[in-house]
């Protein structure tokens, strides 16, 4: 198994406020992404755990929530370790979007 990548977010919107918009991201993500399909989320508290499928290939993660950042910790297969710079910038980018304070 490969190590995984950690990509942190920073957010001003607390932990409970960043969890309610978490909950109905990964699903909501995975559907705008032909290539990935989501086997499993599961909250422990501030904590989803989840996997998925890229390509074919099995990936692993989770993300913590905090009062001020998100921390998302994905382990990928080496088939798609070419793709892990890319997955970092996407989730980055996508996190943000999500974690946006809207007034």
């Amino acid at each position: 198994m490969s190590a995984p990548f950690v990509v942190s977010i920073p957010h001003s919107l607390g932990r409970e406020e960043a969890t309610r918009r978490l909950k109905t991201g990964l699903t909501r993500a995975a559907s705008s992404v032909p290539v990935l399909q989501v086997d499993e989320e599961r909250w422990e508290d501030n904590r989803m755990v989840f996997r998925l499928r890229a390509l074919g290939q099995a990936v692993a993660g989770q993300v913590d929530v905090a009062d001020d950042h998100v921390r998302v910790e994905v382990v990928l297969p080496w088939l798609l370790q070419r793709f892990a710079e890319a997955a970092q910038a996407a989730i980055r980018n996508r996190g943000s979007l999500l974690l946006t304070k809207r007034d």
